[in-house]
């Protein structure tokens, strides 16, 4: 009673529903209630929301740590260790031999000089690494008879092939090349060579491969001072045999050496070859052109080619000059005379005076006329002041205008015609001059073509004997130089380090892997877990609901685990079955925990926030609903009955939930007259009385649901459900009511517009955000008053804010005198 007392006190004391942030607003005849927050106060940090985070999913990114590197140890314990062997060789620019000094002045004319070619070196890179040298080399080890080469890599191969053929997608086999004897006849021994060639180099290509899997051939760069070029080139292989890759590398640079040496030579040589042929060929066809150009010019009697002692030519050149010109007078005179054939264009010409000499006369004429008729038209309107037009005088000037208009028509006849003769006339002198200059152009023409047709052929033959004398004086030249190249050729490439066995692996790195894999499996493992916790859509704590669903969270109830459930205490069979909610877990009620049990205090906590929820005096209704059904609405519904009747008020707990009703079963009471049998009917207050049932251990007065209805809804929202309210309210302290979940079913929604207040349970973890708003958005269209939210079914291991909560709690009060359990407010 001294508790119900103080808290009578501190009710008086609280302020109105604006100072606690629930704002009121009118609608619709109804009042709905929102809750208000400050927003600063959910930014919170943000690595403490990290931390969290990876501390729910701690064992997931465990798990992920220990698995992925633990794999990957695995499989690097069993690679092989792989050795490397170096060499290095070095590629000099070709250089003649300096016997020939200057004599190599004229030889680009036959060969290009690649000592000059700056794509020399890098050409050289690409035949280290090409299929052909590989090929030579792998012939000269027989490596496709070597066990020790094949073994890496038949080993993961074979281990590919057995798994696809496991799972069905064996490969096909290749289809080996034609034999000699299948193969298309030939007919020259150089077909035959290279048909040799290419099934040789389809045998071996195999094993080319191989070797180009792990070659590497480098340029060497000096980096100490500047990073400058040099003209050395390294070449690497890896094996799991160290002797066998120094061989490799060893057998490669040798061959690469020879190779050079050989192809140097053998170039020498062709050269050599060709050069003699050349030399015959041309020599052949000087003696025969020199022979053509004696007897051309005797047949043609071709005296001199000088052009500037020919008189043809000169008088070619004028007539073109002149028939040009002819050609321009022409084309201007024809242009004037079609201009003047346009509509107007012979009037316009006239006036303006043409190019004609009789025309400024006419024009002149003109004027003065013109100048004449205005002055008569001036004197005739003058007259026209004072007389009419049948005076004599004023007829006599109108004769005189038509007499002036006259002379001027003509005279504008005569000019037209006079410019259009001019303009014809000399267009058809112009086309008559250029038609003659034509003809005598023509005919010179002729005569220059004639003339000049065997100087031209006999100057195409002198230049083809002076361009084949250039050729054959170089061609004599670089066989002199090519005789003395053959005579001593060197060698630009050499070899400067040949390579040896390692000794010490340098792959694979199993230290650094296996670090590197813990890191990123670590990250694997935290960008796993926010993922999941991004794709969580649950309300897990008093932050989520204040940010989503903008509502003050009031409490929240712990998880009770299993085993803490079988030590609750023994219970009867019957009333063991009966006191399970759905999923068959055993419902814990305060009755039979301690009181100084965190879910205890949870509740105290609960009912302390519900009697202070309202200004004034506590609510004296109160419904508690869920969203969704196993939530816990019904648990905690009994639980805060059971509290508030702690306190020493009589308090009604109304089971609403006619779809499936459990709270008879809790207490293990009768259900065959309860709500559904008051609603169907009128009742008296003996009826109610008598409906109403006591549960002795609690001290709660329990109304249970009865006979489940055919039609809950309609029951609950009719007007007995309303006059049963007001009829119970002012016989208890307090009423709380149990309802079906109001996303499911309307029975809630209807009931929260008939009580005082409304308590939304929500599971932590497990009720979806859009749902939960979508009850609060209902009961609020109703104008329920949501005084809060119960976070129900908080995992402790989970949530940070609890965890501090329940640690703090149980620290002070178990450190605390035992009286202390009996004073202030919730207890």
């Amino acid at each position: 009673m001294n508790e119900r007392n103080n808290l009578a006190t501190t009710t008086r004391a609280m302020p109105r529903d604006e100072e606690m942030g629930l704002e009121r607003t009118n609608g619709a005849g109804s009042q709905r209630f929102s809750y208000s927050y400050d927003r600063d106060e959910e930014k919170g940090s943000p690595l403490l929301d990290y931390w969290r985070v990876v501390r729910k999913h701690i064992w997931l990114i465990i798990g992920i740590v220990v698995l992925i590197p633990t794999i990957v140890a695995i499989y690097m314990v069993r690679k092989p260790d792989i050795f490397e062997s170096q060499g290095r060789i070095q590629v000099d620019l070709e250089n003649t031999n300096p016997l020939l000094g200057g004599m190599s002045k004229n030889s680009s004319v036959i060969l290009n000089n690649e000592s000059n070619d700056p794509a020399y070196f890098n050409t050289q890179l690409q035949i280290l690494t090409g299929p052909g040298l590989l090929r030579r080399v792998a012939k000269n080890l027989d490596l496709e008879h070597n066990q020790e080469f094949l073994k890496d890599y038949t080993s993961g191969q074979s281990s590919w092939l057995d798994f696809r053929g496991m799972v069905g997608l064996k490969p096909k086999p290749t289809p080996k090349a034609p034999s000699s004897g299948d193969a298309l006849p030939l007919t020259s021994s150089s077909q035959t060579t290279t048909a040799q060639d290419q099934a040789e180099a389809e045998r071996l290509a195999e094993y080319v491969g191989y070797l180009q899997e792990t070659l590497r051939v480098e340029p060497v760069k000096e980096t100490r001072l500047t990073v400058r070029e040099t003209r050395l080139i390294d070449i690497s292989y890896r094996h799991t045999n160290s002797q066998l890759a120094a061989k490799i590398v060893n057998t490669i640079a040798q061959t690469f050496v020879d190779e050079n040496f050989e192809k140097k030579t053998e170039n020498s040589g062709t050269t050599g070859s060709y050069l003699q042929k050349r030399i015959a060929e041309l020599q052949s066809i000087i003696r025969g052109k020199e022979e053509e150009l004696i007897n051309y010019g005797k047949n043609h009697e071709i005296l001199s080619l000088d052009a500037s002692q020919n008189t043809v030519v000169e008088r070619l050149n004028g007539l073109s000059k002149q028939l040009l010109e002819a050609e321009n007078e022409r084309k201007i005179a024809e242009a004037a005379y079609k201009a003047s054939t346009r509509p107007g264009a012979l009037e316009a010409l006239a006036e303006a005076g043409g190019s004609d000499r009789d025309v400024p006369s006419s024009t002149r004429v003109i004027t003065e006329a013109e100048i004449k008729l205005t002055e008569l038209k001036q004197k005739r309107a003058e007259l026209l002041v004072e007389n009419k037009e049948t005076w004599p005088a004023v007829k006599e000037v109108d004769k005189q205008i038509a007499a002036l208009n006259k002379q001027i028509a003509d005279t504008r006849s005569r000019a037209t015609s006079v410019v259009s003769s001019n303009l014809l006339t000399r267009y058809q002198q112009a086309l008559s001059a250029e038609g003659e200059l034509r003809k005598a152009y023509e005919k010179q023409r002729a005569e220059t073509l004639t003339q000049n047709e065997a100087a031209v052929s006999y100057r195409i033959i002198q230049q083809e004997i002076d361009t084949n004398k250039t050729l054959l004086d170089g061609l004599l030249q670089r066989t002199k130089e090519n005789e003395v190249v053959m005579a001593g050729t060197p060698n630009n490439v050499r070899v400067v380090d040949y390579a040896i066995s390692g000794r010490k692996p340098v792959s694979p790195r199993r230290t650094l892997i296996v670090g590197l894999s813990v890191m990123l499996s670590l990250g694997l493992g935290i960008g796993l877990a926010f993922f999941i916790e991004y794709l969580d859509d649950s309300v897990r704590s008093p932050d989520d609901i204040e940010r989503w669903l903008h509502l003050p969270s009031i409490a929240m109830i712990p998880q009770v685990g299993a085993q803490k459930q079988k030590r609750l205490g023994p219970l009867t069979a019957k009333k063991d079955a009966l006191a399970t909610n759905g999923n068959g877990v055993r419902e814990v009620l305060l009755t039979e925990v301690d009181k100084r049990s965190a879910i205890a205090e949870a509740y105290r906590h609960l009912r302390t926030s519900i009697l202070l929820s309202t200004a004034g005096r506590p609510p004296k209704s109160l419904l508690i609903t869920s969203s969704v059904p196993s939530e816990g609405k019904t648990t905690t519904a009994v639980n805060t009955a059971i509290s508030l009747a702690q306190t020493g008020g009589k308090v009604l707990l109304i089971d609403a939930d006619m779809r499936r009703p459990r709270v008879h079963s809790i207490f293990n009471l009768s259900n065959a007259t309860g709500l559904s049998a008051l609603l169907s009917r009128d009742v008296e207050d003996d009826d109610i009385t008598a409906a109403i049932q006591r549960e002795e251990l609690s001290g709660l007065y329990v109304l249970t649901a009865g006979p489940v209805p055919p039609n809950p809804a309609e029951l609950i929202g009719s007007d007995q459900m309303l006059k049963l309210l007001s009829r119970l309210t002012p016989r208890f302290t307090h009423v709380v009511v149990d309802s079906p979940p109001v996303a499911a079913f309307t029975d809630g929604v209807l009931i929260g517009a008939m009580v005082d207040a409304v308590l939304l349970v929500v599971h932590s973890g497990k009720s979806s955000r859009k749902v939960v708003a979508r009850a609060r958005r209902l009961l609020q269209d109703v104008g329920a008053r949501i005084i809060g939210v119960v976070l129900n079914k908080v995992e402790t291991s989970g949530s940070h804010s609890y965890y501090y909560y329940s640690g703090y709690y149980s620290h002070y009060h178990y450190g605390a005198d035992a009286s202390a359990d009996t004073q202030g407010v919730g207890v």
